[in-house]
């Protein structure tokens, strides 16, 4: 299937609202653009279908969330500049929205899609994803509770995301009487995972906390479960879709649990309704609707609700109103408080390519 999203043009319409979309097209996380892209034409319909954005006919722009940051930085503060986008979302790496962030938040409202580390406060700038508070903490009591967890080793990619979330695991198994029985960081785009796997596997850990993205996730999975670890040690994820599950091949889903706001088979009607809209448009070939997918879903709503209960793109404005603004998603009923999306988590067991919801944390 062919992506219809468009990417720049030198003009814009005076009656489009045209949207930077980042969303990774390479690299690590590029297993996840084709979704995401075809969720943002999705809902792109939907918005213009009730009147687009301050009455204006929305239009994605779509930019390169996998190049090195600074580019991606450089790119989209000319296209605010010379008018031809008037807000940003999209799902793309912390390290990336650190650099977006001094280029858009003074000028447009930039509405962050991923999960990510916490923290972020600038004005202007909305998180739509989950933070480690409501997704990492209560998986890993749960797992204590439930499953027996007692050791846990930590693998993940070398940068913000991973080595934020990771602060955070070290108070809660703290709090939580686990022991943190080993660390491992790799570069991002890392793909042999043998030593990562060979420390895991003498470190006596029953529970690996896997801060991993994409590809990355994929090569770690394969070599885990080319050891056997699968059999004796369980992995949590917070980072986990089906185009993953797929690559890591059968056996690599056992004993793996995903921390996550949204799954393919939530059954709100705001989900059930997504999943009718994109097999719809796109049909039964269409890239897999998942996490990230419908994060990005989630942001063009929440820009959608924002913008329309300022009647203004101005940032400032915007984030004067924010505390003010709910939307229904497929995640359930969304509330924005102090700039970022309060929403429920849920835990899954992997079972082949699919997710199974095991309870709502």
């Amino acid at each position: 299937m062919a992506c219809r999203c468009p990417t720049h043009s030198s003009r814009v319409a005076e009656s489009d609202f045209p949207v930077g979309v980042v969303i990774p097209l390479q690299g690590p996380a590029g297993i996840f653009g084709p979704s995401c892209e075809a969720v943002t034409e999705v809902a792109i319909d939907m918005i213009n279908r009730s009147g687009g954005i301050l009455g204006r006919y929305v239009r994605p722009v779509v930019i390169d969330g996998g190049a090195p940051p600074q580019d991606i930085a450089s790119e989209v503060g000319s296209l605010i500049t010379s008018g031809r986008i008037h807000a940003v979302t999209g799902w793309h790496i912390s390290r990336v929205r650190q650099h977006l962030v001094p280029v858009v938040s003074e000028h447009v409202p930039y509405v962050y899609t991923s999960l990510y580390e916490g923290g972020e406060s600038t004005a202007g700038v909305f998180c739509s994803g989950e933070t480690p508070p409501d997704q990492i903490a209560p998986a890993m009591r749960w797992m204590r509770d439930e499953l027996g967890m007692r050791r846990c080793f930590v693998v993940g990619d070398d940068y913000v995301w991973p080595l934020g979330t990771a602060q955070f695991v070290r108070e809660y198994a703290h709090d939580l009487g686990i022991d943190l029985v080993g660390e491992s960081f790799v570069a991002l785009g890392t793909q042999d995972f043998d030593r990562t796997v060979a420390q895991v596997a003498r470190s006596g850990a029953d529970t690996v906390i896997m801060l991993l993205v994409g590809q990355d996730a994929v090569c770690f999975n394969r070599a885990f479960s080319a050891r056997g670890l699968h059999e004796r040690i369980r992995r949590l994820t917070p980072l986990m879709e089906e185009n993953m599950l797929l690559g890591s091949g059968a056996e690599a889903g056992e004993e793996l649990y995903v921390a996550a706001a949204y799954f393919r088979s939530l059954v709100t009607q705001s989900a059930l309704d997504l999943a009718g809209a994109y097999a719809r448009m796109h049909g039964p070939d269409a890239p897999t609707l998942n996490n990230m997918a419908e994060s990005c879903f989630e942001g063009l709503m929440a820009l959608a609700a924002l913008t329309g209960r300022a009647r203004t793109a101005q940032p400032r404005r915007v984030a004067a109103v924010s505390d003010e603004v709910g939307y229904d998603g497929p995640r359930g009923a969304m509330q924005i408080s102090e700039g970022h999306v309060r929403q429920r988590v849920y835990l899954a067991q992997t079972d082949g390519t699919e997710f199974d919801i095991v309870t709502r944390l």
